[in-house]
């Protein structure tokens, strides 16, 4: 069992973990929207500036692997249905290039304005880092876990957590905040061309 952590908490992740699974679950309450909740995780890998420095540093369920394979998603699970881990996302710390400072680790609403759809109807969200044995780990050793429990209304895409550069260390930063306007703001803001 690992750490549970809370919004705002930073802890650093062991130096010998080479290998992380990112994991992101969630419900969605009950409600007669008449469409089902597709929900999309997504990673960024940023520079210094906060930015991707290419389009392909977006590693979503359309690009599901970074060029030099430090970033992989295990695919799109449209409907979350089921317990453990909705959709995964692997990180291979040894293949990070050097000049990635931030993996900004996203979930948004798949269509959220035409399905009226929003975080508010999403429960029991969470993300986990488990520690790979190998690369076809695909359930690993918990190291933490970061509970969403804030209540979101009205947005339609979450910054989830970063995982951060602090020196030569990797480091985990809580940070669970909402924001409007889907995907499509989250690429504009990280400085991916749409």
């Amino acid at each position: 069992m690992g750490v549970n952590l809370s919004k705002g908490q930073r802890v650093s992740l062991d130096k010998s973990m080479t290998m992380a699974l990112i994991g992101l679950g969630w419900d969605t309450n009950r409600y007669d929207g008449g469409a089902d909740f597709d929900l999309d995780a997504a990673a960024f890998m940023l520079g210094a500036n906060g930015k991707v420095r290419k389009d392909g540093d977006f590693i979503f369920y359309g690009n599901l692997k970074s060029s030099d394979g430090s970033v992989r998603h295990t695919g799109d699970n449209l409907t979350g249905a089921g317990d453990g881990d909705d959709e995964v996302l692997i990180i291979d710390f040894t293949k990070v290039p050097a000049d990635v400072q931030k993996i900004a680790i996203t979930v948004t609403i798949y269509d959220a304005p035409a399905r009226r759809q929003n975080f508010g109807q999403v429960s029991n969200a969470y993300v986990r880092v488990a520690r790979m044995a190998n690369p076809s780990d695909m359930t690993g050793t918990e190291v933490l876990k970061f509970d969403l429990a804030e209540e979101f209304s009205i947005e339609t895409a979450l910054v989830v957590c970063e995982i951060y550069k602090n020196g030569n260390d990797w480091k985990f930063n809580a940070v669970g905040a909402g924001y409007q306007g889907g995907l499509e703001a989250l690429c504009r803001s990280f400085g991916v061309n749409v």
